[in-house]
């Protein structure tokens, strides 16, 4: 039988994995409770059926896939209604978190009855005839998870414990985010310090690679900078306080921080990034 699937919320990873999934004549349950007028035609768009919390308990398995800091909030708001229902979906935490934080979620599912995965997502919101989203998913009940695999996602078990996705989550994350927040404050440092030109020469002459990275990765940081502050603490959680990197992490994360003000306002340091990038195009 074709599984129902709820998705927890409507933003572009949500919606695309909706809509890949209703692709797939997958009947696909959402609740747009608090939710912007954006993500109800995000919603709408992706083919999502909007339903109240309790009717989320309808389906087979349910993705948690919200801003890390909302993950553990969610669980905690969702609990009382699948504590309630007779029908016990898979709760599947598919967020960017610590491996600590997915065993607090856990935690706070675990009371409901209901069945639990962790679960990571790799790669930009699924487009359609794109193999560049995957799920990574782990703990007793992953190969429940792995049925989605039938209907247009592409999912990965792993071997290990519960955590063992969001490990692999914090460790890619950390190296290409951690990656593009020095890469960005290094172009806003080279031009304070009025070598921006030769930094860009040398880059494109010695490093090409390394700059298309950032040619790509540092606009596309933009509009995700504010998702991207709880990101890196649940990766500098990850790697624990007792290790310096923590606080590399930690900088990273104050970093994004800074960037999504900037967006939101006078955009200086953008533009700055903006003409050091335009250069090389």
């Amino acid at each position: 039988m074709i599984p129902c699937v709820a998705i927890i919320a409507q933003g572009s990873m949500g919606a695309g994995v909706g809509r890949r999934l209703t692709d797939h004549n997958v009947k696909v349950l959402t609740s747009l409770t608090g939710r912007s007028a954006a993500s109800a035609k995000r919603a709408q768009e992706a083919g999502m059926q909007a339903v109240d919390d309790r009717a989320l308990a309808e389906a087979d398995i349910l993705l948690s896939i919200v801003p890390p800091g909302e993950a553990l909030a969610l669980a905690q708001r969702l609990a009382p209604v699948l504590a309630a229902a007779n029908h016990k979906p898979i709760y599947v935490e598919c967020n960017a978190i610590s491996p600590r934080t997915m065993l607090k979620v856990a935690e706070a599912v675990a009371p409901t009855g209901c069945a639990f995965a962790g679960a990571a997502i790799i790669g930009p919101p699924p487009r359609p005839g794109s193999t560049n989203t995957k799920f990574y998913t782990s703990g007793p009940l992953a190969k429940n998870v792995a049925v989605l695999n039938d209907y247009g996602l592409i999912v990965r078990v792993l071997d290990g414990p519960l955590t063992a996705a969001s490990a692999l989550k914090m460790s890619y994350a950390g190296i290409t985010k951690c990656f593009t927040a020095l890469g960005a404050a290094m172009m806003l440092a080279a031009t304070r310090g009025g070598s921006d030109a030769a930094l860009k020469a040398e880059l494109a002459e010695s490093q090409p690679e390394l700059l298309g990275f950032l040619g790509k990765s540092v606009p596309g940081m933009y509009a995700k900078a504010y998702r991207w502050v709880a990101e890196m603490d649940e990766i500098s959680d990850f790697v624990g306080e007792e290790f310096a990197e923590n606080e590399m992490l930690s900088a990273a994360g104050r970093f994004y921080e800074r960037m999504a003000a900037d967006e939101a306002g006078h955009k200086e340091e953008i533009a700055v990034m903006d003409k050091f990038l335009r250069a090389q195009r």
